[in-house]
């Protein structure tokens, strides 16, 4: 089964596993599952570590990758379609990485592991 991690999801099953629910830990590590993680994802780790919002023990460019990497998460890029998707959506959330992520999930018919609530607004699957 493919899925989308949320940027934060996957920022604690790094530093803080234990904030994840079980079935999200099962879900990470099954050898049946695919975790993706998206461009958008990396892109706001790099520009919250930029801003001094994310410390990381390493730049992003080696963060992410190594770890991702480490984990064979899956990358997911960012293709037109889904920037454009963007617009179609209800103002539920003005979070534009997570309305990219969510165009994503859309799209390419995944659900997302994510604990932000304001995803539930959205159709969209979500990883229970």
């Amino acid at each position: 089964m493919k899925f989308l991690l949320d940027t934060h999801v996957w920022l604690w099953w790094i530093n803080e596993p234990e904030r994840l629910p079980p079935s999200f830990v099962t879900a990470i590590e099954s050898s049946v599952s695919i975790p993706l993680f998206s461009v958008a994802s990396s892109w706001e780790i790099a520009i919250k570590h930029a801003l001094g919002k994310l410390p990381l023990s390493e730049p992003p460019a080696v963060f992410v990758p190594k770890r991702l990497k480490r984990d064979a998460i899956a990358s997911l890029g960012i293709e037109h379609r889904h920037a454009l998707h963007v617009a179609t959506l209800p103002d539920h959330h003005r979070d534009p990485f997570d309305r990219l992520l969510i165009a994503q999930a859309q799209l390419e018919k995944i659900p997302v592991a994510t604990l932000d609530p304001k995803f539930g607004k959205y159709e969209v699957g979500l990883l229970k």
